[in-house]
């Protein structure tokens, strides 16, 4: 069975050619002009990713993030911010909300296409089967792709469970932000080094034990990039 892409775009024409090149590329389009309209088809059909346009009537597309983010049901859902801004401060602001990745118009259809396709498969891949991560409370099943901590369960996107994965799985060796976005993205990645940034924000936001104090976990190695703890924080950090 094909995978459902849903596309929001208040533009017609953008709508068209997304929805030529992904239909040509075996994916069922469902497709919306507005915020409102993005959220109700996003929690009725079910899509496998939505391509979504950062300005749009009714609800732009970062309260649609956010919105989708809040959700139990739409939680998972993975997220290509489509943006004809060009300010960087714009791009992060949606990562940081939760998108997995962005384009930025004008793009290249066939790009659309490769950028679906490769953050499906982070979204439904397997980092490496049949192992768990475990340091402390906190727990990486690398399988299931799902993260508890003192077994409650911790949401993240397919982008953030990847860049923990990358993290996690090499405690204590530094990565640059360059070789992060090489791991996760696993493609041509035309991005920019605060991408990782962003994201990390989020990781750290949701599984640090103390969100609002210093890093624990993920640490910052200033003038590289980032590492993995190699000791879980002791009980007087929570």
């Amino acid at each position: 069975m094909s995978r459902t892409i849903l596309v929001v775009d208040d533009e017609p024409g953008i709508v068209k050619i997304a929805h030529d090149y992904l239909e040509r590329a075996g994916f069922q389009v469902i497709s919306a002009g507005d915020g409102p309209t993005a959220l109700r088809l996003a929690r009725q059909e079910h899509p496998a990713l939505m391509v979504l346009d950062l300005m749009l009537p009714g609800m732009d597309g970062l309260d649609v993030t956010r919105a989708l983010r809040q959700d139990p049901l739409t939680a998972h859902l993975p997220i290509i911010m489509l943006t004809a801004r060009v300010e960087e401060t714009d791009r992060l602001i949606g990562l940081e909300l939760g998108a997995d990745d962005y384009i930025t118009k004008p793009f290249s259809p066939r790009e659309l296409v490769a950028r679906v396709r490769a953050v499906l498969r982070r979204s439904e891949g397997s980092t490496s089967p049949g192992k768990l991560i475990q340091i402390g409370g906190l727990v990486i099943d690398l399988e299931c792709r799902s993260v508890r901590r003192d077994g409650e369960p911790i949401e993240l996107t397919a982008t953030e469970f990847d860049l923990l994965a990358v993290l996690a799985s090499a405690p204590g060796r530094p990565f640059t932000r360059a070789q992060l976005l090489d791991r996760v993205y696993n493609t041509d990645y035309t991005g920019f080094d605060r991408t990782i940034d962003a994201h990390i924000k989020n990781l750290r936001r949701k599984i640090e034990p103390d969100p609002n104090g210093s890093p624990r976990l993920i640490l910052t190695v200033y003038g590289v990039g980032y590492k993995f703890a190699e000791t879980y924080p002791s009980s007087e950090s929570h």
